[in-house]
């Protein structure tokens, strides 16, 4: 590699350890560790929502898509879009504000057993489990994407590639906490932002065409490429859209929620965060597109689809600027690790050690629990890392999708349903995650993807067993009045 572009990447990771170092000096109790003291600004919340969500799939695998399939890989861009919009308009500003009230809530578990009144445990023990097996598994894939782009693109080792890539992610997380996740997932935001408007601008101008003359250039290389439904099926397209389905039921995208200033500065939030999302994935499939125009054009036909976005860097801009956008990419894959792990660490603090080991701990003891569970989760995702397991990564694969289905109807129906009882809610997250993997498990994700079957029968579940068990507490219609009261200031 080239020193200007190794030299780029080393002041990005040293920015990212003095931002964790900042966070640091402004972390003294859990509320901070955990929701950084619910002080997000709309940006902040935005950008690290974006980034903690999209990983390398924005950079690498999008426009790879695009460069083999055309335009019809829009589909899932169009169905992710379409969620997170209705993520921010439905969910958001009532889980703000309902976290707050239950309790000030400061997990999922946390807010599930507030919500319901659960003096039993049971909600929390089967939330905290569902996400501390999904993330860890879902960090392993993190760590495995970046051995592989050190060892591919900058001639590590694979080994040394797990190193850097998680000492780095451990040590901010370890030491600064959500402040330092949300801090440079909002830095890290802003590179990927910058980097796909630049890449494909600068081919586009490389090229020398007026965009009749590329439309001309695609068709002749192959007229489908234009075609929305090419290879696609009816089922297909509806699987796609249903992945924005998922967004109601990730905890890592949605403790930002929580953690805005307030429930107002949502709406604020929601507009910078869906433009990032829009413009983020409309620069990936154009680079795509462009990028299969240029190299066709030279003669230089790419054996991995998946690199187009990296080799255009690597071969149009100087060093320096190839290093920023290999940063770039680094960043979308350390921004999804740190948040999985803080995630991770909040529970295994809050609905394990806190509820379950010793519930006098002090704020002290909580928080050298938080920092533990940092790298105890990293050390075992490094082992799956090395696991030859290809059911391990295919469940990785799927693990949206037991999200989404697990924890998304829950939510959702939790803030609106003043009737839906904890019975409801732990039969809904039982039948949504096991759907998915029955599904998977079965084969049928081959043919209708395996959101759909189960965020519909965790809906149906927690609506007839609500209808069926006890009538919950009294209690929560006065929270219902409270969220509703500051929904309307």
């Amino acid at each position: 590699m080239k020193f200007a572009s190794l030299s780029a990447i080393i002041l990005y990771l040293i920015i990212l350890l003095l931002i964790g170092y900042y966070s640091y000096r402004r972390t003294h109790d859990m509320s901070d560790y955990m929701l950084g003291s619910r002080s997000l600004s709309p940006m902040v919340t935005a950008l690290s929502a974006g980034a903690s969500d999209m990983s390398g799939w924005m950079l690498m695998g999008l426009p790879g898509a695009v460069y083999t399939t055309g335009i019809s890989s829009m589909w899932l861009g169009i169905g992710l879009t379409i969620g997170a919009y209705f993520n921010y308009l439905l969910l958001a500003p009532r889980f703000r504000i309902y976290t707050e009230v239950a309790n000030d809530s400061q997990t999922i578990p946390d807010y599930l057993e507030n919500r319901f009144k659960d003096n039993s445990n049971m909600l929390r023990l089967v939330s905290g489990i569902v996400i501390l097996v999904f993330f860890t598994l879902y960090v392993s894939s993190g760590i495995v994407a970046g051995g592989k782009l050190f060892k591919n693109l900058f001639g590590f080792t694979y080994t040394s590639g797990v190193v850097v890539t998680l000492s780095i992610v451990v040590i901010y997380t370890y030491f600064g906490g959500f402040l330092a996740v949300s801090l440079t997932d909002f830095f890290q935001g802003s590179l990927m932002f910058v980097v796909l408007l630049m890449v494909p601008i600068v081919t586009y101008l490389n090229l020398g065409v007026t965009p009749g003359t590329f439309v001309h250039k695609v068709t002749s290389i192959n007229p489908a490429l234009f075609d929305m439904l090419r290879g696609t099926s009816f089922a297909t397209i509806i699987g796609f859209m249903a992945w924005g389905l998922g967004y109601f039921g990730q905890p890592h995208i949605i403790v930002r929620f929580m953690a805005i200033k307030s429930a107002k500065e949502l709406k604020s939030a929601r507009r910078i965060g869906i433009s990032w999302m829009a413009i983020g994935l409309l620069g990936a499939i154009t680079s795509g597109l462009i990028g299969l125009v240029y190299f066709t054009s030279h003669n230089m036909p790419l054996k991995d689809p998946e690199m187009v976005f990296l080799k255009l860097g690597d071969i149009l801009f100087h060093p320096f600027i190839t290093g920023i956008i290999l940063s770039a990419v680094l960043a979308a894959i350390m921004s999804t690790i740190s948040s999985q792990l803080l995630v991770c660490s909040s529970s295994i603090t809050k609905d394990f050690y806190l509820t379950f080991f010793n519930k006098e701990a002090s704020e002290h003891t909580q928080m050298f629990i938080g920092r533990l569970s940092v790298v105890l989760v990293s050390a075992v995702a490094v082992i799956f890392a090395y696991v030859p397991n290809k059911t391990i990564l295919n469940i990785v694969g799927q693990a949206w999708a037991g999200f989404g289905s697990a924890f998304g109807p829950v939510l959702l129906i939790s803030l609106y349903w003043k009737k839906m009882t904890k019975w409801g809610a732990l039969s809904g997250m039982i039948v949504g995650g096991l759907t998915v993997i029955i599904w998977i498990v079965s084969g049928l994700s081959a043919y209708l993807y395996e959101m759909i079957p189960g965020f519909s029968l965790a809906l149906i579940s927690i609506i007839v067993v609500s209808l069926l068990t006890k009538k919950p507490d009294k209690s929560i219609d006065n929270d219902f009045k409270l969220m509703e009261n500051e929904l309307t200031k």
